[in-house]
């Protein structure tokens, strides 16, 4: 077995792997860049070492100091986690080279997946079934025009190197391909180096369905069940499950059968998922193979009782699989869920910044935490922004979704906005209660998971009633210790002169503001709202669970407030607002912003589509930031003409900063 090994990766997945190498008696190295220098993963581990700056190209993804360091540590392996250089063949290769081990397969079983077009053009000559499409190396508008209106509509554009949801496009008729060709290769070539791309038969309403193989040196091959992950947007998944409430006993048995097919294929080595796509009829057809460890790898582990980073440990140090195929049994469902630093109402635009409070479930046999970050820690803008994977296993489906609601009721975090309330709402959305969903019913139908426009009144009252309950007994804490605890001027029930105990209260909510007006104290009090007046009585507050009377009526919520941020959890939905300045000052400033453009978050400019004195339309492209891993189009804020660019493509720009004007 290995006595040492280097993670050439960060966040969660560095602190996964240290978890089962500490398990197996393994010394970990890890590496990290000057952005992550207090990083979780680099204090988990036996030892650690710096390898550059904070962005990526100057630190993750350099192969040669990478390997610099597993030399001077003694590291026997490398294991990659996932992105990164995960998939890269040429440092696979390098690692060999230097006589160390790779956890993951070999550079030239890489290489055979590394093309979509020529994975594919491999997998039909191993009779695995394949989507119709063009392959071709002649790369031309004209060529790939030409095929697209062969193989009609509507297909897919793919690039044909790389993977997460980058560079693809949909195109629904002849007309919009040439525009769609241009971006998605401009994707490709930012994201991965090269703008070579595929064409193929684009299948309505499938599912998407993975199969977890594992290939050992010996020549052995095997699957460990399914994962559906049709629950995406943008191709991103945000909820994967296993085993698949779709598949039949026979189409599971033909895929497994495939997926081994196509690992054999390829002679693969260690883990690696096989992704297929799946007509609504059960015709199923191979995507591409991840020769890595799969981000959602957890949901496989909770149904097989398996450890998959084990499996890769052993392999790679030459040992045959663990099991046969027929020694691998399923048990119960398991959902896995991601919780990231972004805003789902603003177009799920990453977030950044420190997490003042992170709340997660208590794991249990039911519920598992992978994260990477811990309550003080930043999120920062170099990386994706995931918090932490939440994971819940039970007997059954049904009793898993009732576990994720529970679980997911229970999460808190403030700082950067997350995605919590929207996950909150899609686990109870029917599409996903009753298994319906496909891969592209969220990007269809996304206004029903976001959140409504109108705060509910119920919640709005709790809010406010546990900011009232905080400030009383703030309050009356500071009262006890005054030096004359007596005075009429430590009493604690609101009055203020002139105002007959009237106090108004302000709060920010989505990118709105509300305010209130409310009379009493000690839990009983008369609330003015938009809507009406509402009397609360017999409120309590006590280890983050609120019970009160609203209008006569009884609830009993979770409840989490301090000097800014008040969350209230009815148990199905969440309300989180943040307390404002009473009295706030309005300039003409928003009437300026209207001839600005500005940078979202921090980012590089990919394209400047308009030149000063160009004449835009509300709504025009005028510039492409990338940003944490996704490309943001800056629109003009109304019609009008461009007076000024302030930056060019290549420049990197901060948050907020001016990137151009028009003319007032």
């Amino acid at each position: 077995m290995l006595h040492t090994i280097l993670i050439a990766n960060r966040g969660e997945i560095a602190c996964r792997v240290i978890r089962t190498a500490r398990k197996l008696g393994i010394r970990t190295v890890a590496v990290f860049s000057e952005a992550d220098a207090d990083a979780q993963h680099v204090r988990l581990a036996d030892e650690a070492h710096c390898i550059g700056g904070p962005r990526p190209q100057d630190s993750y993804l350099r192969g040669d100091a990478i390997l610099d360091v597993a030399l001077n540590t003694g590291a026997q392996a490398i294991h990659p986690g996932y992105g990164f250089l995960s998939e890269n063949a040429d440092f696979a290769d390098a690692v060999k080279a230097a006589g160390i081990a790779f956890i993951g397969p070999s550079g030239a079983s890489m290489r055979k997946m590394g093309s979509k077009a020529g994975a594919k053009d491999l997998m039909a000559a191993a009779n695995v079934p394949v989507v119709p499409g063009y392959t071709g190396a002649d790369q031309s508008p004209d060529v790939l025009q030409r095929e697209g209106d062969r193989i009609g509509y509507p297909l897919m554009i793919k690039a044909a190197h790389g993977g997460g949801g980058k560079g693809m496009r949909i195109v629904r008729s002849s007309e919009e391909f040439a525009g769609n060709l241009q971006s998605c290769q401009r994707e490709a070539a930012s994201a991965f180096g090269r703008d070579r791309v595929l064409l193929e038969r684009y299948i309505e309403h499938p599912r998407h369905i993975e199969i977890q193989i594992f290939g050992d040196t010996h020549g052995n091959a095997i699957h460990l069940g399914e994962r559906e992950c049709s629950a995406q947007r943008r191709y991103q998944k945000v909820l994967e499950e296993s085993p698949s409430a779709f598949l039949t006993p026979e189409l599971r048995a033909a895929m497994g059968a495939a997926a081994v097919q196509a690992a054999h294929a390829i002679d693969y080595a260690n883990a690696g998922t096989v992704e297929f796509i799946v007509a609504p009829s059960g015709e199923f057809f191979f995507m591409e193979i991840n020769t890595r460890l799969q981000v959602e790898h957890p949901v496989t582990e909770k149904v097989t009782g398996l450890d998959l980073v084990e499996w890769q440990l052993r392999i790679a140090a030459g040992e045959p699989l663990p099991l046969a195929q027929d020694a691998i049994a399923q048990r119960g469902h398991a959902i896995e869920v991601r919780l990231y630093a972004e805003d789902p109402d603003a177009g799920f635009l990453p977030g950044s910044g420190t997490l003042h409070t992170l709340h997660l479930p208590r794991p249990s046999q039911h519920v598992r935490i992978d994260s990477g970050v811990i309550e003080g820690d930043t999120v920062t803008i170099f990386y994706d922004p995931m918090i932490a994977k939440l994971i819940v296993w039970d007997d059954d489906r049904p009793r898993a979704l009732a576990r994720l609601r529970e679980a997911l009721a229970q999460c808190r975090i403030s700082g950067p906005k997350s995605n919590i309330a929207f996950l909150e709402r899609l686990v109870r959305h029917p599409a996903i209660v009753d298994a319906s969903i496909d891969t592209g019913y969220l990007d269809r139908h996304l206004d029903e998971f976001l959140a409504p426009a109108a705060v509910d009144a119920t919640l709005l009252l709790a809010a406010a009633t546990a900011y009232l309950l905080t400030q009383e007994s703030d309050a009356m804490a500071a009262s006890a210790g005054s030096s004359d605890p007596g005075s009429p001027w430590a009493n604690t029930d609101g009055w203020r002169l002139g105002h007959g105990g009237a106090r108004r209260l302000a709060f920010a909510h989505g990118g709105q503001r509300i305010e209130l007006r409310a009379r009493g104290h000690a839990g009983s009090y008369h609330i003015e709202l938009a809507d009406g007046s509402h009397q609360v009585d017999g409120a309590r507050l006590s280890d983050g669970e609120l019970s009160l009377r609203i209008d006569g009526a009884m609830l009993r919520l979770r409840a989490n407030c301090d000097a800014r941020d008040v969350l209230v959890h009815d148990g199905r939905q969440r309300l989180h607002v943040q307390a404002e300045a009473l009295y706030h000052h309005e300039s003409g400033a928003d009437a300026a912003a209207e001839h600005r453009i500005r940078a979202p978050m921090p980012g590089r400019v990919v394209l400047v589509q308009a030149k000063a004195g160009d004449a835009v339309n509300a709504g025009d492209v005028v510039l492409v930031l990338e940003a944490m891993k996704m490309e943001l189009a800056l629109k003009a804020p109304r019609d009008g003409v461009v007076a000024e660019l302030r930056a060019q493509a290549g420049d990197f720009v901060e948050a907020d900063a001016v990137l151009a004007t028009l003319e007032q």
